[in-house]
């Protein structure tokens, strides 16, 4: 069975700084994409950041750039996501996915059940 969980959400006060990981079992992604989606309430889900399997290639929402860092751990099986200058709009639950795909635009078919982020201004 595959899982994939999140850990490290909370509440932060704007301009601090969290960081969230991932960590896989039930089956290895090292040769595949990997991201990180968050769904703010009364919003869609929107794609946060991706990584590919090596690391070499990354993507980051206009959002986030310049504020968030997305990396990885094949060995253990972990992702995270570094997120500094925090802002309120910042606020809602993240997921982390797993593609079965090599590239990082394409199906996501593995969710975690989300961290919540909570920034207060």
């Amino acid at each position: 069975q595959v899982r994939v969980v999140e850990s490290g959400g909370g509440l932060v006060q704007a301009g601090g700084s969290l960081r969230l990981s991932c960590t896989t079992s039930g089956r290895t992604f090292s040769q595949n994409a990997m991201a990180w989606f968050r769904q703010a309430p009364g919003k869609e889900r929107e794609r946060v950041a991706a990584i590919s399997w090596t690391g070499s290639t990354t993507y980051y929402a206009d959002s986030v750039k310049g504020r968030f860092t997305i990396s990885r751990d094949n060995a253990k099986n972990t992702m995270d996501l570094q997120m500094n200058s925090l802002k309120p709009e910042d606020t809602a639950v993240y997921y982390c996915a797993a593609s079965t795909y090599v590239g990082i635009n394409y199906e996501y078919k593995y969710w975690g059940q989300g961290t919540q982020v909570t920034v207060s201004s």
